[in-house]
Formats: C-alpha cells, sequence, structure tokens
C-alpha cells in the first residue's frame, strides 16, 4: 500500500535534517499547525496521521497489526525510511513519544533525537512508579469509551486541553476526537492506556528532550521526572501550561525549548 495514501504523509520545508512530527490518541497531523511554522525554515518537515486517524485510509487498520504500539512503530519506521533525508528527529506527542521510542528500539541509530511532548511510558500507578491513574480508573474510562465514545470524547476533550483562557483549542480537539472512527477509537484506547513501556525507555541512549506542561491530567509531573531519572542523555523542560497539548496551548514556549535543544544537540554532532 502507498504509504502516502496510507498515513496521509506530507512533506514540507527546507533542511539536511528532519523533523517527523507524531500525534497523539484522538489528534492528527492538524494538531501540529501552531507549531511546525518555527522550523520550516531549517528543517525538513514530515507530518502523518496514524493509521485510523485523520484522514489517514481506514481500511488499512488491522486489529491483529495494532495490537500492539509495535504495530505503529514499523509504520512509523516506513515513513521515516522513505520521506526523511537525513538525521531524523522525531517529534511525539503522548503515546506517539512511546511509539517513537519502540521504533527506535527497532531500528538502532535511524532517529538521531527525539522530542517528547507530554509522554507516558505507563498510565497505570505500579508499586515504585507513579503514572497518575490507578486501574480501577482505566478500566472505567475504558468502559465509558465503549458504551459511549462520542459522549465520552465531548466531555473529555476540553478537560485534556485545558487551556481555559483558549476555549477554540478544546473545539478543535473535540472535533477531531468525535471525527475518529469509533470503533478504531476504543481499539487505540485500550492499546495507549493499558501499555506498559517502561523497559523500552530504561536506558534509551538517543537525546531526548522531554517537554512537559506543569499541570497535566494525563501525565503529571511525576511521570516526566521519572523518564528524565531512566533516560540517561535526556533534557527535562517544565512549560508552564494546563492541559495535555502545549503543543496547540503554548506553542511559542514549546518552540524556544525545541529550538535550544536542536542547537545543542547540531552542536554536539558537530564537535
Amino acid at each position: 500500500m502507498d504509504l502516502r495514501h496510507r498515513n496521509n504523509v506530507n512533506v514540507m520545508g527546507n533542511g539536511t535534517s528532519t523533523l517527523v512530527f507524531s500525534h497523539g490518541f484522538g489528534c492528527n497531523q492538524a494538531m501540529w499547525n501552531d507549531l511546525v511554522p518555527a522550523f520550516l525554515e531549517h528543517f525538513r518537515v514530515v507530518l502523518y496521521d496514524l493509521v485510523g486517524a485523520g484522514l489517514s485510509d481506514l481500511s488499512a487498520f488491522d486489529k491483529t497489526r495494532y495490537a500492539t504500539l509495535d504495530g505503529y512503530a514499523r509504520d512509523l519506521n516506513e515513513i521515516i525510511d522513505a520521506y526523511a533525508e537525513g538525521p531524523v528527529i522525531l517529534v511525539g506527542h503522548s503515546v506517539s513519544a512511546m511509539i517513537g521510542t519502540l521504533a527506535d528500539r527497532l531500528a538502532p541509530g535511524r532517529i538521531a533525537a527525539h522530542v517528547m511532548i507530554g509522554p507516558s511510558p505507563r498510565y497505570i500507578d505500579d508499586e515504585g512508579y507513579i503514572g497518575g491513574f490507578k486501574r480501577s480508573d482505566i478500566d472505567e474510562l475504558l468502559d465509558t469509551l465503549d458504551s459511549n465514545y462520542l459522549g465520552w470524547s465531548s466531555a473529555m476533550a476540553p478537560v485534556i486541553m485545558g487551556a481555559p483562557e483558549q476555549p477554540a483549542l478544546s473545539d478543535a480537539l473535540t472535533d477531531s476526537f468525535c471525527r475518529t472512527e469509533p470503533e478504531i477509537a476504543k481499539h487505540f484506547a485500550r492499546v495507549t492506556f493499558t501499555s506498559d513501556n517502561r523497559q523500552d525507555v530504561i536506558g534509551l541512549a538517543t537525546p531526548v528532550l522531554i517537554l512537559q506542561s506543569s499541570d497535566d491530567l494525563i501525565a503529571p509531573v511525576a511521570v516526566g521526572e521519572y523518564l528524565h531519572r531512566v533516560l540517561p542523555n535526556s533534557t527535562y523542560c517544565l512549560v508552564d501550561n494546563v492541559g495535555h497539548c502545549p503543543h496547540m496551548s503554548a506553542p511559542q514556549a514549546c518552540a524556544a525549548a525545541m529550538h535550544g535543544f536542536l542547537e545543542r544537540w547540531t552542536a554536539t554532532r558537530a564537535g
């Protein structure tokens, strides 16, 4: 299958390095609209929709392939091989930060750096680990999704977005959630919220920028701090922002942090 059609791939910008932007659950590549322009002058930019999201080819969705995040990671590596040029920096929001980690593990060295926005390797609390949710919380969330996906989307998208002073952003996220095919969304939600990728992130040597909101319902500060501890080559940046989508509600702060990280990363490579 043609990758451009399968994942609605769009390529733009100029540069010898490639930024690949990978969106989170319930989202699509339009969620990057306020962040991408800051990088088009100096980077090749690749945007795509996860299979089942946005304008991807819904017929490409297969429950077996996408029974775990591994299937999405393999898609990502295929897109990188087909459309990226030069060193690749993966910008992954939420679950896509873990998809990027898995893609890195599958093809070591192909991804030169990561920007993880609101990442979480495990959403459920465990002994010695704070994920932000009890198992019963996640079970209740998934049950609600199964029984009333559109109702859940309308109620939860504004809570996930935060940014109460920017209601248009909540509307945009709600629209994205509601436009996602419900059966695919339910499946992806179960895969996302029950995943445990702690062993995948521990010791990952690739340079990583962790961008986290100071107040995030989905990925609390303790998760970002955990990732900073276990990722040996990580930079941690706490963005003053309410909500799980700082690339939408605080794009200038995110762009500034990314530029600083990328400048240091470029200098390190050159040195």
